[in-house]
């Protein structure tokens, strides 16, 4: 996120480069940056004349660089986007990077290289590092959503709450699109003297404020089986809600912390877990041993299995996870 941050200062700043190579799995990033580019450069009454998109199966490296070797009409800068650049023939990428090494000022190429890393062998990129701005965007850690969310509702200025959060986090998980999407609709829907609450994130997303993953690890960390029990029905009868991918996903990923705060100690830097929580983790960690917080991490690692059709009976989804809790409570 460092990448990304200091690209948005030097935009703010109109600190442009000539060529913006734009790679990674976490698409998000690479969407964001192409979009306040355009907002920023492009305006209305020159869009027709200095602004033009691309896309990569349908285009050669000699139309880009046409494209940027024209003066622009009425802009500073022309502009040229280039959409699913990793569908473009590889062999068009040794072309485009001799243009890269010489570049018009008065044009700016973004260059949006989807799902992959780019190849860094590749001449194209080494002359973007050299010339322009080259960045690879990894997705957001579960230990980094939590702040991620919070820093992006506070660009918004949205007073959000930390059960809000991880409801967000626990039942979204980082599906960044859908995280920022869902935090502009409550900008607009919550007013500006409410906090977002537990309450909000029910009526205006659709997560229930007590049957969800967050109140499921919870329940089974504090012991507590027919609420745990409870909220797996639930989540069972709307499946494409509450994918089981993401429900035993949360669940790896609590169990993993509760190990950490039990070798880790009250050093909640070291375990990724908000301050405000950290009090539930502790308490959870103390009812567990590291043994069968190791089982436990054993029958979900199976149970991800089973839900791929690997490894056993052809078991349907709900029965999965309605077996997993049984057995989480059985350790």
């Amino acid at each position: 996120m460092q990448d990304y941050n200091k690209i948005l200062s030097n935009i703010k700043k109109e600190e442009y480069s000539p060529f913006y190579l734009l790679s990674g799995k976490e698409t998000y990033f690479i969407d964001s940056i192409s979009s306040i580019l355009v907002n920023k450069i492009v305006q209305e009454a020159s869009k027709e004349f200095d602004f033009t998109t691309f896309f990569g199966q349908d285009t050669r490296a000699s139309d880009i660089i046409e494209s940027a070797r024209r003066f622009p009409m009425l802009s500073k800068y022309n502009l040229i986007l280039v959409k699913e650049a990793q569908n473009m023939r590889a062999s068009e990428y040794d072309y485009l990077a001799n243009y890269v090494s010489q570049p018009s000022n008065h044009s700016i190429i973004i260059f949006c290289y989807k799902n992959k890393e780019f190849d860094k062998r590749k001449k194209l990129y080494k002359n973007a590092e050299m010339y322009g701005k080259c960045v690879n965007f990894k997705g957001v850690s579960d230990n980094q959503l939590f702040n991620w969310i919070k820093l992006n509702a506070s660009n918004i200025k949205l007073d959000i709450s930390p059960h809000a959060i991880e409801l967000l986090v626990s039942n979204i998980g980082n599906n960044l699109s859908r995280l920022d999407s869902e935090l502009k609709k409550l900008k607009i829907i919550v007013s500006e003297s409410e906090t977002v609450d537990k309450q909000h994130i029910e009526k205006y997303i659709g997560i229930s404020k007590d049957y969800n993953t967050f109140e499921l690890q919870n329940a089974i960390g504090m012991g507590h089986f027919t609420k745990a029990f409870q909220i797996t029905k639930f989540l069972n009868t709307n499946p494409r809600e509450n994918p089981v991918f993401l429900v035993l996903g949360a669940l790896h990923n609590y169990f993993q912390k509760l190990i950490l705060v039990k070798s880790g100690g009250n050093e909640m830097s070291k375990v990724g877990i908000n301050p405000y929580f950290f009090g539930e983790y502790k308490k959870a960690a103390e009812r567990f041993s590291v043994k069968q917080i190791s089982q436990a991490l054993e029958y979900i690692m199976k149970a991800d299995l089973e839900s791929k059709g690997i490894g056993g009976l052809n078991k349907k989804n709900t029965t999965i996870l309605e077996e997993l809790v049984i057995k989480l409570f059985s350790i």
